[in-house]
């Protein structure tokens, strides 16, 4: 998953979504869990508060006492964290349980009269928070009636504590939750977006030549997509098409009357004049070159449809039998070094014309040996198809420029300097690469890198 991918864009904003959901989602909840815990301590406050109500007792004289001790023992262990108070408005407290020790409790009236008591946040023994319940009651001492403060309370660090502990926990399950739905948002994004990728293989196949157009059944969401690219790869098809016959009747127009004027220039040097009919030949082989040239992009620009898996070996042993007729050829000993079997993705007139000059110009500089080698790479997917010989070879500052148009070495020798530029246009168009080096052999070694063939709805034709 690269960076900048829409895979990956929506992973992320998926991502950050769950977190920052699951993060309000875990302050929520453990909100609520406080205020729950805490209404819990509440309640338990106060059944303290009704117990201390029901034992509190007023003697004669008005003093204050209570009946029976509070059943929880924490009320009888100093500092023990749960305390109670009795208290008249304004005065000193009259009693208080032994947890207090020496500690007196704050109190402030609750507003509003409440039967059962109001909660108020206090600050206890050694400044530590407490949760209160204080509630007043009106009692009669003789002839009048007084007001009294009760209180129970509770060091709050037990709430704290309990939603500390249920905040860690939370964290653990929502971390392990958010992981889970990130997973599953993952697969999710990678099926739904399953038919784009689906798209992308498509127009590699169309890129590549395997395929001629976008084949396959697509979500209705992408089907109109796909039918765009299809009819636009039928009308670049068709211009193709028109532009490769317009180039090609230009240039076979154009033989005709190129022939002519060559039958004209030899014409005029058995007249004896020779410096025109040099003159003139030049011109009509540069001319030939040319029309060559066009002939040769224009079948290329036809190609550029579905790519058939060419086979090496026979091509390769088919135009050695043909070079082997020429000039010089049946002089030659040429070796075929090649695996049955090899394929490129090349079309079948693409590798005739590519091979054709490689093994023209060869059997044109050889001495007496010429070898063709061809091997598959495994690791890439390539294959090297390779044609040396024993001749005089090219320098390496030399190899650069004979790779361009109409650039040669020795301008004695026939030939227009075409034949290694058309192949290198030719294996480029093929989506490979040509390059020269010193062969083994002491000559000239031209390396041809192109796709391997692999089995595709294209089917098979060799070579």
């Amino acid at each position: 998953m690269r960076w900048g991918s829409l895979k990956f864009r929506l992973t992320l904003a998926a991502t950050l979504s769950l977190a920052l959901a699951l993060s309000l989602a875990g302050f929520g909840l453990t909100i609520l869990f406080e205020r729950h815990v805490e209404r819990r301590v509440v309640r338990e406050l106060s059944n303290h508060l009704r117990q201390l109500v029901g034992a509190l007792d007023i003697a004669p004289d008005g003093t204050l006492s209570l009946v029976a001790p509070l059943a929880d023992q924490r009320f009888a262990q100093p500092l023990s964290g749960l305390y109670w108070q009795v208290a008249e408005r304004g005065k000193t407290p009259s009693l208080r349980s032994r947890s207090l020790w020496d500690e007196v409790l704050t109190l402030e009236e609750p507003p509003g009269h409440p039967a059962r008591g109001h909660v108020h946040r206090l600050e206890g023994p050694k400044g530590a928070p407490l949760l209160a319940l204080v509630r007043a009651i009106s009692v009669k001492r003789g002839e009048r009636r007084i007001r009294l403060l009760l209180a129970v309370a509770t060091e709050r660090s037990e709430v704290t504590k309990a939603t500390r502990d249920f905040a860690r926990e939370l964290v653990l399950s929502l971390g392990l939750l958010g992981f889970v739905l990130v997973l599953a948002s993952w697969a999710g994004l990678r099926l739904g977006l399953e038919p784009l990728e689906a798209v992308r293989r498509r127009l590699a196949g169309v890129r590549e030549g395997t395929a001629r157009r976008m084949e396959g059944r697509f979500p209705e969401e992408v089907t109109p997509l796909v039918e765009e690219v299809n009819l636009l790869l039928d009308a670049q098809e068709r211009s193709i098409e028109r532009a490769r016959e317009r180039a090609g009747n230009l240039a076979h127009g154009l033989k005709t009357p190129l022939t002519a004027l060559r039958a004209i220039g030899r014409a005029l040097d058995e007249r004896g004049q020779d410096d025109i009919a040099r003159e003139i030949e030049a011109h009509i082989t540069a001319m030939h070159a040319h029309v060559e040239r066009e002939l040769t992009r224009a079948r290329m620009a036809a190609g550029h449809g579905v790519r058939r898996h060419g086979e090496l070996a026979p091509a390769v042993r088919r135009l050695v039998d043909v070079m082997a007729k020429l000039p010089r050829g049946d002089a030659l000993s040429w070796e075929v070094c090649i695996e049955d079997g090899l394929t490129a993705a090349i079309e079948a007139h693409d590798l005739t014309e590519i091979l054709g000059n490689l093994l023209d110009n060869a059997r044109k500089w050889a001495r007496r040996r010429v070898r063709i080698l061809g091997q598959a790479e495994a690791a890439t997917g390539r294959v090297h198809l390779c044609v040396e010989d024993d001749g005089p070879g090219v320098a390496e500052e030399d190899r650069a420029r004979v790779l361009e148009r109409g650039r040669r070495l020795d301008e004695n020798s026939p030939g227009t300097g075409l034949g290694l530029a058309i192949a290198k246009a030719v294996v480029a168009e093929c989506h490979g690469t040509l390059e020269l080096y010193a062969a083994p052999l002491g000559g000239l070694g031209v390396r041809i890198t192109l796709p391997r063939a692999h089995a595709g709805p294209a089917g098979r034709n060799d070579a």
